[in-house]
């Protein structure tokens, strides 16, 4: 065991727990003041339930003995096995149960992105089954999958350094087949972010704990981590001033909101491949991914029509995507990286070996979670309802779900 190494993931496991408090901060500020506390609440809601999930079978079922490279099986169950002992396969120098915490802070916020996409019109109670479910029957397997030992898509040789696949776009395209599935909201026209200085803070603080999820990604203090600690700020960099300046050309005004979801966009495109590439590939990551997100919220978004409240699909499915594929262009092998040998991108020699490793993980995290999540909704909506009544949407599901109000009677 390295102290070095335990201290480095024990403070970036502190940093991951925070952004999920930050997309509270985030998404509540971009609702109306009517439903800033229903929407933090399915942040701080799966706070508790993934926590427990994780303890009783999550981590197993994601990092426990392989099972036809599906899934792993009951050998940790309610952590057993899992102590203060490094776990050889995933943390030689680590402490196990380290290693337990810092994943399961990705377990915890993976299904929060979800919620900005059916933000204002899921209720309560059906949003808690559904993301239960949810991450046995989609998180789990996909993070055994990319992660897990004997997992396909780690055999096959796809990459995925700290999450695009298992985050992003597992959470992105729940969210879009949950927005076509729900509905677009009602009046939704009126609808309007309440609070940017909100989202503005949300965003800085999710900043802060995105070094922690990339750079821990190292699962120690070594070159990879700091690789990966600058490629996410120049990432984030570029994903800003690429998503600005198309907004400025497109509407003459280089809005905040826009500028720090451009940061977001940045940040989730370089996620895949943060430990992978080199700092000029971040900056292209991130400035592609800007880019192309900015035209996922702004145009994408109208031309079909779908009501994807808090932009998760436009920015952590499309951003996820984008990122995940550019890694088959800038992946390089080096001393600096964990990239496996036989693992360089197009530009440093590999050929379209690569890219085509990772479209094949993108397309099957497409489809268990788009199936998936959208058998589940119809499931639940047939059992016992989805979408909140129209009253409840006309009062606020602060209201109409938690018998309170943020601002005293004053919400709109």
């Amino acid at each position: 065991m390295n102290g070095a190494d335990s201290v480095f993931v024990f403070i970036c496991t502190a940093l991951v727990f925070i952004m999920t408090p930050a997309l509270a901060l985030f998404y509540g500020g971009m609702v109306r003041s009517k439903n800033v506390l229903s929407t933090s609440m399915h942040s701080y809601a799966l706070i508790a339930i993934v926590s427990v999930q994780w303890v009783v079978v999550g981590y197993s079922f994601a990092f426990g003995d392989n099972l036809g490279g599906i899934i792993g099986g009951f050998q940790h169950a309610l952590m057993n096995g899992v102590g203060f002992e490094p776990n050889t396969i995933y943390s030689a120098t680590i402490p196990h149960n380290l290693f337990f915490m810092f994943q399961l802070m990705f377990a915890i916020i993976t299904p929060a992105l979800i919620s900005g996409a059916f933000a204002e019109r899921i209720k309560f109670s059906s949003f808690l089954v559904f993301i239960t479910a949810w991450i046995f029957l989609v998180y789990d397997p996909i993070a055994h999958w990319v992660w897990g030992d004997g997992g396909w898509l780690r055999t096959l040789g796809a990459l995925d350094f700290a999450g695009g696949n298992v985050v992003h776009i597992s959470s992105g395209v729940t969210g879009l087949v949950a927005a076509l599935v729900l509905g677009k909201r009602k009046n939704r026209s009126a609808a309007r972010p309440h609070n940017i200085p909100f989202s503005i803070l949300g965003v800085g603080l999710l900043i802060v704990g995105w070094y922690g999820f990339n750079a821990g990604s190292a699962l120690g203090f070594n070159a990879a981590a700091m690789t990966a600690f600058i490629t996410t700020n120049t990432a984030a960099a570029c994903g800003m001033i690429g998503w600005v300046a198309f907004e400025w050309i497109k509407t003459k005004k280089p809005t905040a909101l826009g500028a720090v979801s451009g940061a977001v966009a940045g940040l989730v495109a370089i996620t895949p491949g943060a430990g992978f590439v080199t700092i000029p590939g971040s900056m292209a990551i991130g400035l592609i991914g800007g880019i192309i997100c900015y035209f996922a919220v702004s145009v994408m978004k109208k031309k079909f029509g779908y009501d994807d409240a808090l932009d998760a699909f436009g920015v952590h499915g499309v951003g996820g995507t984008i990122g995940g594929l550019l890694v088959g262009f800038f992946a390089i092998v080096s001393n600096e990286t964990l990239t496996p040998k036989g693992s360089e991108g197009f530009f440093y020699g590999g050929g379209f070996s690569l890219l085509g490793k990772q479209a094949i993980a993108i397309v099957a995290t497409y489809v268990l979670a788009g199936v998936v999540s959208f058998i589940l909704l119809k499931v639940i909506d047939k059992v016992m309802g989805l979408r909140s009544s129209e009253e409840a949407e006309a009062i606020g599901l602060d209201v109409a779900d938690h018998g309170e109000e943020a601002y005293g009677g004053m919400a709109v």
